[in-house]
């Protein structure tokens, strides 16, 4: 899978997360701080790495920063991108089953990484529920993109 990652710091939990996913066997492209001479400004990197999901140039994206928050008001702001700021594996889960999420935003400040390596594998084990309810909310979404 190619996964774009963008973080605004050179944070050890970045580089970790780059590590992790490449040792997970997934193409990452950085952006922002993680990539030398690219803007590391949060709105601007976590934006980058979130259109690539939307053109279809990468499958999935990872957007931090230090709260993740502002990384996941960035890349929600592309249309087609589903954002979603997790801070724990539940979360991560809930967010990939019944929201469809393609882009995980995550907290530089608050994952550690055992954390991290349990938001991933939450991440990549769920699937977009088919559920009638949850597919209509998703639509809806989609819907307001436009």
């Amino acid at each position: 899978m190619r996964i774009s990652v963008s973080s605004d710091m050179d944070e050890p939990v970045a580089r970790l997360l780059l590590a992790e996913l490449e040792r997970r066997g997934h193409q990452v492209v950085p952006y922002g701080a993680l990539r030398p001479g690219d803007d590391p400004q949060w709105a601007v990197c976590s934006g980058a790495a979130a259109r690539e999901v939307a053109a279809g140039t990468a499958d999935q994206a990872v957007v931090c920063c230090w709260t993740g928050t502002g990384a996941s008001i960035a890349a929600n702001k592309v249309p087609g991108v589903r954002a979603a700021l997790c801070t724990d594996a539940p979360t991560a889960d809930g967010a990939r089953r019944w929201n469809d999420a393609n882009v995980l935003a995550l907290s530089l400040r608050l994952t550690s990484e055992p954390l991290l390596k349990e938001i991933l594998d939450a991440w990549f084990t769920a699937e977009a529920s088919q559920d009638a309810e949850d597919l209509r909310n998703v639509a809806h979404i989609e819907r307001l993109d436009r």
